[in-house]
């Protein structure tokens, strides 16, 4: 890791490749904003996952409604690819439109230096996977937003990975999900997640009838059971991803700091301010700035 990365998407797809060939299950902490990128990395995690949820709601202070843009998720990837050399997979929420947006979310995404880009099937405006009030587009758009996707991934020799998403269990049932993920696959997803599976029998059936790279989503008191690492790797899924455990900790830390100010006490539960200042990046600022001198 570096103050100044580069933002070439390829290197971090080939290492999310490696990483998807190894025998082990990744364990995907979920950034919202550049620091936490760079605080997943720092603990020496291999890969990261950046959720639309924890951007819309850090970002905007707005719940993921569908109420963030294209641009706005896109300078987001930016600016964590800026700061980071480990591969991390982004919300690409619906492509934002037609298959022609998916194709140019797919792209502006791996311009800005993604691994891979996650693109789901649920109607606009599309909301967080674990809440009320979604649904899903019919068969034949969720198709073309895929073939869509991986089409513009080929570009400059497949520089970014195609993450498939359906949320069809919610309200057509976990044979539809397991349909459409059938047909992601043979469209050319590199991996492939249904959301919000509700047991441990469902979580085998989808691996057992769906060929491929599996992603799990563990959201603390969320739809899904939250299995043992070893549990999960043995019914067949590559990745498990932590969302927004990253954010919650935050939120409920800063809560606690905001209860000691209102009661007029410090907070000793706080990184030491030589450890931020490392963090965020001052003594390679300054390593920079002395080689000019």
């Amino acid at each position: 890791m570096t103050l100044f990365s580069s933002q070439d998407s390829k290197p971090k797809a080939d290492k999310l490749k490696n990483l998807l060939d190894q025998k082990d299950i990744i364990v995907m902490p979920g950034c919202y904003d550049a620091l936490s990128a760079k605080l997943i990395e720092r603990e020496e995690l291999n890969a990261g996952f950046m959720s639309g949820f924890a951007v819309s709601s850090t970002k905007l202070g707005m719940p993921d409604t569908g109420l963030i843009s294209f641009s706005e998720m896109a300078e987001q990837v930016r600016n964590i690819c800026n700061v980071t050399s480990i591969p991390i997979i982004f919300d690409g929420d619906t492509g934002y439109g037609n298959a022609v947006n998916v194709y140019r979310t797919v792209r502006g995404f791996a311009d800005a230096g993604a691994a891979a880009i996650m693109i789901e099937d649920q109607k606009w405006p599309k909301k967080c996977g674990h809440t009320k009030g979604k649904d899903v587009v019919e068969v034949d758009e969720a198709n073309s937003r895929i073939k869509a996707a991986v089409d513009a991934s080929k570009m400059n020799n497949k520089d970014i990975l195609v993450m498939a998403r359906t949320d069809a269990i919610a309200t057509r049932g976990l044979d539809d999900a397991i349909k459409r993920m059938q047909k992601f696959s043979e469209l050319g997803a590199d991996i492939l997640f249904v959301e919000a599976i509700k047991s441990k029998e469902d979580m085998k059936r989808v691996i057992k009838e769906v060929p491929g790279h599996h992603m799990i989503n563990l959201i603390e008191d969320g739809e899904t059971p939250l299995l043992e690492m070893n549990e999960l790797e043995d019914i067949g899924f590559k990745i498990a991803v932590f969302p927004l455990t990253l954010m919650s900790a935050s939120v409920k830390t800063m809560q606690e700091s905001l209860k000691n100010m209102k009661n007029k006490t410090y907070n000793t539960n706080v990184s030491k301010f030589s450890d931020l200042r490392d963090i965020v990046g001052f003594n390679e600022y300054y390593e920079i700035e002395d080689k000019y001198k």
